[in-house]
């Protein structure tokens, strides 16, 4: 047995679903928390895109025509040398 309140509410959807037009189509509320999780998740995608960028340490090589002339064109930085010991 149907209460009145679940008949009445019955009523309205029936009369909401008579005047709706079938031949329209909306994506209605699940279409916009769909919506709203695919742009939560590229958000965060970006986001964690952005943090693993920040830790690449990239420094371009020099090419292989570069390679050979700044290799042995770069001053080598002077070691010190150790105190030799005094003989006499």
């Amino acid at each position: 047995m149907m209460s009145a309140t679940s008949t009445l509410a019955m009523t309205h959807f029936v009369t909401l679903a008579d005047s709706f037009d079938k031949d329209k189509v909306t994506p209605g509320v699940l279409g916009f928390i769909v919506f709203a999780v695919i742009g939560g998740a590229v958000w965060l995608l970006m986001k964690s895109m952005n943090k693993q960028m920040k830790k690449v340490d990239f420094e371009e090589g020099p090419e292989e025509g570069e390679a050979v002339t700044t290799a042995s064109t770069t001053p080598k930085a002077a070691t010190p040398k150790a105190a030799e010991p005094k003989t006499g």
